[in-house]
């Protein structure tokens, strides 16, 4: 998944699995498509091989240059956005996929708290492939790649959600099926960027850390000198691991500077291993840094932050599950 995601970014493409499908840039038409996907998927029933040849067909047909393109992020709370630059190819060398379009990214790392939620409930669809025309989509994300602020639903915008679909467009975006789990990740993502702005994002990540059995000391709100929570094992907190926390709640991603900051004052603290929050991600020239410090420095960007918090949220204080009220839910994995 990380490793299609990164790919997709460094190469400038847009890439789909479907590993089991050849070429089909000799493929003229939909049935010549569906044809293929019958002969890959044998046992698939006639649901799943029209969904599946919907979507290649979306790939390879459908869309144009010039085209937006979303690409939710899996690794992290982002969207990368870009336009089409080129036709449908086949690229048997990537193992991650081989049914890819190029694209120029335009803006790869957009938090999903940039979009209203219903952009987000059809960028959150199941299907890989689908196109989303309803409530002015285009010209939102548009605004997006302008400025950053989804301008919301304008009236008379689009077509509605209790509209049949007029078109094959429209039907492949109102048949498809909505991932539940993330649209409940974009609802608390939302919740937790209104409710813990600035150092309440400090406070935060030092409860996670108390919950993890650390004893922490929390910087005041104000300038921190390069250091927002320290933390320690031990009565005290006297004991290794010592960390050194930096905690930053900008939607904009966290570059080198950033890391080299924190490290500074790992060497300033005596801690010997740091950890580096950033809401809104880090730039990938950062991560690549991060990894050569595998064993001494960690990052967290809004997703890991999260999952961290739903471990151990039944351990929090009061005051933050007040502020984050959550409830476990179950929900049916739908195959197809």
């Amino acid at each position: 998944m990380g490793e299609t995601e990164q790919l997709a970014l460094d190469e400038g493409l847009a890439i789909i699995g479907f590993h089991d499908v050849p070429d089909l840039g000799g493929a003229e038409s939909r049935e010549a498509i569906e044809e293929m996907v019958r002969e890959a998927y044998p046992d698939a029933n006639d649901g799943k091989i029209r969904n599946f040849t919907g979507q290649l067909y979306a790939f390879v047909s459908r869309i144009k240059e010039g085209d937006l393109v979303a690409m939710p992020l899996k690794t992290r709370p982002q969207v990368a956005l870009g336009r089409v630059t080129g036709p449908y190819r086949y690229r048997p060398e990537f193992s991650a996929g081989h049914h890819t379009r190029s694209v120029v990214w335009l803006r790869p790392d957009v938090p999903r708290t940039r979009f209203g939620q219903d952009l987000l409930y059809s960028l959150g669809a199941f299907m890989t492939v689908c196109q989303i025309r309803r409530n002015d989509a285009e010209q939102r994300v548009m605004t997006i790649l302008d400025d950053g602020v989804d301008p919301g639903i304008q009236t008379g915008a689009g077509t509605s959600e209790s509209e049949s679909p007029t078109s094959e467009a429209e039907e492949d975006e109102s048949t498809s099926v909505p991932d539940v789990e993330q649209l409940a990740t974009d609802q608390i993502l939302s919740q937790l960027e209104v409710r813990f702005k600035g150092h309440e994002l400090a406070r935060l990540v030092d409860a996670i850390l108390k919950a993890q059995g650390y004893v922490t000391t929390l910087s005041p709100a104000g300038p921190d000198g390069g250091v927002d929570v320290l933390a320690g094992r031990g009565p005290l907190g006297l004991d290794g691991p010592k960390i050194c926390v930096q905690v930053k709640s900008s939607e904009s991603s966290s570059g080198d500077n950033v890391l080299r900051e924190l490290q500074g004052s790992m060497t300033s603290f005596k801690a010997e291993q740091g950890l580096l929050v950033s809401w809104g991600g880090f730039t990938t020239e950062t991560r690549r840094e991060a990894r050569q410090h595998h064993f001494s420095v960690r990052l967290w960007d809004a997703s890991d932050l999260l999952a961290a918090l739903v471990e151990h949220y039944e351990r929090l204080p009061e005051d933050v599950r007040a502020d984050l009220p959550l409830k476990r839910i179950w929900a049916l994995v739908l195959e197809d």
